[in-house]
């Protein structure tokens, strides 16, 4: 008998096409502009590929009274946060959930540019999240 050892087999991957589609342009846009540009470069960057492939999105959206901006809706799917720091920190994972919460979407990039390799971090939201 044949036992497998990935706990994970059966589970469905949340919007994979356009989750890849995304992280293309990210890797393409870090490739174009490297890992010390500011945030707001990149994310100037995302949205004008975003364009060209015609990806319909929201930007810098106040989602609450907090005070709280995200950085991308995709397609009303998935929750876009671009960071350009040292390290991503439990706060940037607490806020991108926070966001998730927020918006009823299930699926949330979080990408740090600052870094020598890019790695999208794909974050799902947790149904019963207290922040």
């Amino acid at each position: 008998m044949k036992m497998s050892t990935n706990k994970k087999i059966g589970e469905k991957v949340i919007e994979p096409e356009l989750s890849y589609t995304i992280t293309g342009v990210l890797f393409a846009v870090h490739n174009e502009l490297g890992q010390y540009a500011r945030e707001k470069q990149y994310g100037d960057l995302v949205e004008k590929k975003l364009k060209e492939i015609k990806i319909p999105y929201k930007r810098e959206i106040s989602i609450s009274d907090s005070g709280n901006i995200l950085d991308f809706i995709i397609d009303n799917k998935i929750v876009l946060e671009l960071k350009a720091s040292r390290i991503l920190t439990k706060e940037n994972y607490r806020q991108i959930q926070n966001y998730l919460q927020q918006t009823n979407i299930k699926l949330g990039l979080l990408i740090n540019f600052r870094s020598k390799y890019l790695k999208p971090v794909r974050i799902i939201r947790i149904d019963s999240y207290n922040s």
